[in-house]
């Protein structure tokens, strides 16, 4: 045994148990194993947390609209070995003015080198000190944070600010141990211009905020653990309104109404998820609808999922997305990969859990159609990453060395979900749900790796039944490309039709002799995307015309009909794109049609180009970022 093994087993209980504090309608956290063991090393981190680790987080900062910056000191609890004589930290592009302990004493403190994806690390000498103060300011370019104008909000009128942590990008305005294995409770004191409110992931001390010379101030606390991703702040001209007992929405006012319409079953989908996997655990769980420019579909804060506006379709039919976050309470913020290799522990068990959130609220035929078109999103994920014999179609990664950012594609989500479907057709629903009720429990506010998971699934759910596991396949699942023959393709059965539709389509038939009128957005999203790539002017122009693909509210049905559009250079769908693609940063749909338009050659590129430089300044930067990689984007 190595010395750092022997540190790390020595220093387990000291090192990761969890605080204690209980929250509204949760129990207690329980201590959190984090086996330091080399597949939970996190190669993303500069941290050391087997020498000296952060335990808890205390921000009190302001924000200035005018430098774009946030400002202020983040008090970090260090938790050491008995020799430790220093902690190391995460940092990109802060500007560190200095380091103290909580009498004021100047601590020593130095950046060491880095690299453009992972930043410095800050090393601070102790000198006994358990607590240190970092005084700091963000860059204005903090990669994390995005600041608007009045112009790119909603109401017209105020600026916006709004934060994504995931990966590795909240240690570019926290200066702390940015690894999901290393979790942390946090508190914070935000300062915000007087008209503006600020809301967090966590309990929200001060709702209507308290008045200072300097704005108001905001208050806010997390007790349990987290991991540090899981730290988000929003800035805006923001509203509240309650959908349930635990559940409610904040937006923009402009916005408010056809949100909490849009969101209605919300409460009843938070019961619908405890019913499968036991009690939620975050005491309230509330929306954050966002400006357009939010790179993703969603993003699960902690009690407070942050939210792109173009899942608001008007019908209530991409609410499939909301199930997803939500599920995120349990695989992912409860239960967490202990480090970026292990990125589908949270997005395949989520998948998997929002099919069954779905199925029970709106029935077997709405989940099977999602799960269904999951199935051609894995296929279309192979072919994005090279093949199925691509390293990059495993479940356990290997990213040292790359931006942890690349592994987050859909491999890890319908792979993840299909493997997880696979168990559970294998063993029986009943069993498996059993099991997977007890894993969340097992390893509450805790991280995991791959082989922790498989050691758990052998010891109580496959009990030593080696014939059973080489049945399921369990390690040609998670550690091999492809996917194993025994993967279950849980398929549609009202696909078929559309299916036939959509070959009659292709073969002449005109769009207005297809009755699509009861087709859910599912089923339209299915007939676009089985159509060929190859169809005629007259046969696009028949199907913009009948069913106004280019000007629907719709984000999925849009962006399915531009992908066809673009692969047949249809000039008419260029205003189309440009509207969509300008108008929303959202990366499932700016960096596919992108790439589409890129592949189109001298049709596409101009194209691409020209939109391109008009949309990239209302991107937030892990939109911007993926799509200047892949058009070689130079300012």
């Amino acid at each position: 045994m190595t010395l750092r093994k022997i540190v790390s087993t020595t220093l387990l209980a000291a090192l990761a148990a969890c605080g204690s504090a209980k929250n509204e309608n949760t129990a207690a956290p329980q201590a959190a194993p984090v086996l330091f063991t080399e597949d939970a090393k996190d190669t993303h981190s500069f941290a050391r947390p087997e020498e000296a680790r952060v335990r808890h987080v205390s921000l009190d900062l302001t924000t200035d609209f005018d430098t774009r910056v946030v400002q202020g000191t983040a008090t970090l609890d260090i938790e050491t070995a008995p020799d430790a004589k220093e902690v190391v930290l995460d940092s990109k592009s802060l500007n560190i003015s200095r380091v103290t302990d909580t009498e004021g004493r100047a601590l020593p403190f130095a950046l060491g080198k880095g690299d453009e994806v992972h930043g410095q690390p800050l090393t601070v000498q102790l000198g006994g000190a358990k607590k240190i103060v970092v005084h700091y300011a963000s860059a204005p370019g903090a990669a994390a944070l995005q600041w608007l104008s009045p112009s790119q909000t909603a109401g017209k009128k105020l600026p916006y600010l709004f934060s994504q942590g995931q990966a590795i990008l909240n240690r570019t305005w926290i200066p702390t141990q940015d690894s999901p294995g290393i979790r942390q409770s946090w508190d914070a004191t935000i300062t915000v211009p007087e008209e503006l409110t600020a809301v967090m992931s966590a309990e929200m001390l001060t709702p209507e905020g308290e008045e200072t010379d300097g704005g108001r101030v905001f208050r806010f606390k997390m007790d349990k653990p987290v991991a540090p991703y899981l730290i988000a702040i929003a800035v805006g001209d923001l509203t509240f309104k309650e959908i349930g007992p635990r559940t409610g929405v904040w937006t923009e006012p402009a916005m408010l109404e056809k949100s909490a319409w849009e969101f209605a079953d919300l409460e009843k989908m938070v019961s619908a998820a405890e019913g499968l996997y036991g009690p939620y655990r975050w005491g309230r769980y509330d929306l954050l609808v966002l400006p357009p420019s939010f790179p993703f579909g969603g993003m699960e804060n902690p009690r407070l999922t942050f939210l792109t506006p173009t899942v608001i379709a008007g019908d209530r039919s991409l609410v499939s997305l909301i199930a997803h976050e939500l599920a995120h309470s349990w695989s992912g913020n409860l239960v967490t990969n202990a480090t970026w290799d292990d990125f589908w522990l949270n997005e395949g068990f989520t998948t998997y859990f929002e099919n069954r959130i779905m199925e029970a609220m709106e029935g077997k035929e709405r989940a099977a159609m999602l799960a269904d078109l999951g199935w051609s999103d894995m296929e279309q994920a192979f072919t994005d990453v090279g093949g199925s014999r691509s390293k990059d179609t495993q479940l356990h990664l290997n990213l040292d060395g790359r931006d942890p950012d690349d592994g987050m594609t859909n491999v890890a989500y319908e792979k993840g979900a299909v493997f997880l479907r696979t168990i559970e057709q294998t063993v029986g629903r009943e069993k498996w749900d059993a099991y997977l009720k007890s894993y969340f429990d097992r390893f509450a506010f805790q991280p995991q790796t791959s082989a922790g998971f498989i050691a758990d699934l052998r010891k109580n759910l496959l009990g030593g039944d080696a014939a059973l596991e080489k049945k399921i396949g369990v390690e040609e699942w998670i550690y091999q490309p492809g996917v194993p023959a025994n993967a279950v393709h849980l398929k549609a059965a009202s696909f078929a039709a559309i299916d036939q539709a959509a070959k009659a389509f292709s073969g002449g038939q005109p769009a207005s002799s297809i009755d699509a009128s009861k087709w859910s957005t599912q089923e339209r999203v299915r007939f676009l995307n089985a159509l060929p790539r190859r169809l005629t002017p007259a046969q696009l122009a028949d199907l913009d015309a009948t069913w106004k693909l280019g000007s629907t509210g719709n984000g999925e049905i849009r962006f399915a009909w531009l992908m066809l559009a673009v692969a047949n250079r249809y000039d008419p769908a260029a205003a189309s794109a440009e509207q969509f693609l300008t108008a929303q940063g959202r990366r499932k749909f700016v960096s596919p049609l992108f790439e589409a338009l890129e592949k189109q050659g001298e049709w596409g590129k101009p194209i691409a180009a020209r939109i391109y430089a008009k949309a990239r300044p209302g991107y937030h930067s892990v939109t911007a970022v993926t799509v200047d990689k892949m058009l070689g984007w130079k300012a």
